[in-house]
């Protein structure tokens, strides 16, 4: 399997990662056993990027994934994402890019996960109500308090992106 690294200091993984998404959420009917068997295919062939996110099946494909991977973390470079809340009523999904959810929701992961530390933690969305400047301030803390190895942004615009280049917050291109 090819490898790459991600941005200049980034991890190096697999040129084809495993979205886990429809592990247990959008796809239809959850199926445990087909869900271990796949990961454990894909990590045979070499595949190391792993990815899924907190509001993946409300917490639950980050609980299935994190005792598939038991007994493999040490060859898989794990990503997840934070950035959504459900509602109120628990029927959707909102932003909420604040920082003190970017800390909450990172306890969450870890803790459904069952790591210390989460390679690749990104954001799912930009939340328009917060400054993204504030939300990867946020984020870099967790870097500095060892429960993260890198950041990520995802559907971020090139107009935030230059931004944060220029800004003390990220350095990764």
């Amino acid at each position: 399997m090819q490898r790459r690294q991600l941005g200049r200091n980034g991890p190096v993984v697999s040129a084809l990662g495993l979205g886990c998404m429809g592990i247990s959420d959008a796809y239809g009917t959850r199926d445990d056993a087909e869900s271990l068997a796949t990961i454990n295919r894909a990590l045979d062939l070499g595949v190391n990027l792993l990815d899924t996110a907190d509001v993946y099946g409300a917490g639950q494909n980050e609980e299935f994934i994190g005792r598939a991977i038991a007994a493999r973390r040490q060859e898989i470079v794990l990503a997840t994402k934070c950035g959504f809340i459900w509602n109120e009523a628990g029927e959707g999904r909102e932003l909420d890019g604040s920082p003190r959810h970017v800390y909450e929701a990172c306890e969450a992961s870890l803790r459904r996960l069952g790591v210390e530390v989460i390679d690749l933690y990104y954001l799912h969305r930009v939340d328009p109500r917060v400054p993204v400047e504030e939300t990867v301030a946020a984020m870099s803390g967790l870097v500095a308090q060892g429960k993260v190895r890198f950041l990520g942004l995802s559907e971020v615009s090139a107009v935030a992106t230059r931004a944060l280049r220029s800004s003390d917050y990220c350095v990764a291109e």
